[in-house]
């Protein structure tokens, strides 16, 4: 008489972020020097990238220049809590960019980056499969 037996190897977990907050705060631009110091030193091409990250056309953060509420940097946030169930208010969304423009850029981007980070697994088994002969 045969008897198969299957062994699975235990499946990768990974952490996803669902929250339904923002991952950092608005002022929390330390969390990530590498934007802090882009955004600081080259804003304009900064707001490009994240704009190109975010999946939009690369030049519309130059339409920002024309009013008193950013029509690009406002769409882009409440876009950025849309896509991933953010819960918060336009209301908010306006706030922060109109008198925390640049801060409010760089938690767009840090949200993008942290909830688009690629998961590498390593030292992942193909499933093995063992066969036992009983006599």
């Amino acid at each position: 008489m045969t008897t198969t037996v299957v062994i699975q190897q235990p499946q990768p977990t990974m952490y996803v972020n669902n929250s339904n907050q923002w991952s950092t705060g608005i002022c929390d631009c330390c969390q990530d020097l590498k934007i802090c110091c882009c955004s600081f030193w080259c804003f304009p091409c900064f707001a490009c990238q994240t704009t190109r990250e975010y999946g939009e056309c690369l030049c519309l953060p130059l339409l920002d220049m024309s009013g008193c509420i950013p029509p690009i940097g406002l769409t882009l946030r409440a876009g950025t809590r849309e896509r991933y169930g953010i819960k918060d208010t336009v209301c908010n969304d306006c706030l922060y960019t109109v008198f925390c423009y640049t801060c409010s850029w760089c938690q767009i981007a840090r949200e993008i980056k942290l909830r688009n980070t690629p998961v590498v697994l390593t030292q992942a088994l193909p499933r093995a499969t063992a066969r036992v002969h009983q006599a």
